[in-house]
């Protein structure tokens, strides 16, 4: 496959950056990952938005609009087969030398993969991780380079089918590897909150607010396993497999379509035909 490479469309074996990338050396850059429906990058804005923050936070002036990524998108895609894709944005400081210089970075790096979509999982099974999900570095996690937790406790996770779901360090249930986590109580959707070092996902903004548009009530927080007991349904989200239901959980057995995935993920998908028309 093709890549987008700081305004160039080159071929992956002719890739280079440089090993004084402040990205390489100290992990700072950002990056993320989306799909296309029909050629159009769904909820890009929201992703950008998200991006922006991170480079609020690590001090990188990188002028990337809407616009912009969509014609990045485009111009990908088409070079690439014009099939639809699974698409990663990243953003890396850029060069600089040895040293925790502190001044903003304004010669950022951007890169744009693209790789074929699979089909999502029609189910998943899900197990507590025992490694615990890390602090952030900042207040709010950021979808940085900083992805060693992850890859860590993707080591205990054996089976590809399996999600692991990572538990802060006090006991309470965060997110999982790549995805953000919900179960569903008494006809009440729960799922984790910021304070519990997860990813504001973007998958997660939209499922939150079907949710509460549907009539269904959500409770956001700090929850235990013992308090998520007797769940009726869990299920995952992100932006690439979008709504994913958890059929096998340590064990225990749930429905794969249950009500309220069922109503979340109609009006998921829904959305997702809805953006498209607009653009056609």
């Amino acid at each position: 496959m093709k890549l987008w490479l700081n305004g160039e469309i080159i071929e992956e074996a002719d890739a280079r950056i440089s090993p004084f990338d402040h990205g390489f050396l100290y992990g700072m850059g950002a990056f993320e990952t989306f799909r296309t429906y029909n050629g159009y990058p769904f909820l890009i804005g929201d992703h950008l938005q998200r991006l922006q923050f991170a480079f609020g936070e690590m001090g990188i002036e990188a002028k990337l609009t809407t616009a912009g990524i969509k014609q990045m998108v485009s111009e990908l895609r088409e070079a690439n087969g014009g099939a639809d894709g699974y698409f990663r944005l990243n953003v890396s400081a850029g060069v600089r030398g040895i040293g925790l210089d502190p001044s903003p970075y304004t010669e950022p790096m951007v890169m744009l993969l693209q790789k074929p979509l699979t089909p999502p999982p029609a189910e998943r099974h899900a197990q507590w991780l025992k490694l615990r999900r890390n602090t952030p570095e900042t207040e709010i996690r950021l979808k940085s380079h900083h992805y060693f937790n992850n890859l860590a406790a993707r080591k205990e996770v054996t089976d590809s089918k399996t999600e692991g779901i990572f538990l802060t360090e006090d006991g309470v249930i965060s997110e999982g590897l790549a995805s953000n986590v919900y179960w569903v109580k008494d006809g009440t959707l729960y799922t984790p909150d910021l304070s519990t070092g997860m990813l504001e996902g973007i998958t997660r903004k939209m499922v939150l607010a079907l949710a509460r548009a549907g009539g269904i009530p959500v409770k956001e927080g700090r929850f235990t396993p013992e308090e998520a007991q007797g769940a009726d349904e869990w299920f995952l989200s992100n932006s690439i497999q979008e709504i994913v239901p958890i059929t096998r959980f340590e064990g225990q057995d749930f429905p794969g379509d249950g009500p309220v995935y069922t109503q979340l993920k109609s009006e998921y998908q829904q959305k997702t035909n809805l953006e498209i028309a607009s653009v056609e």
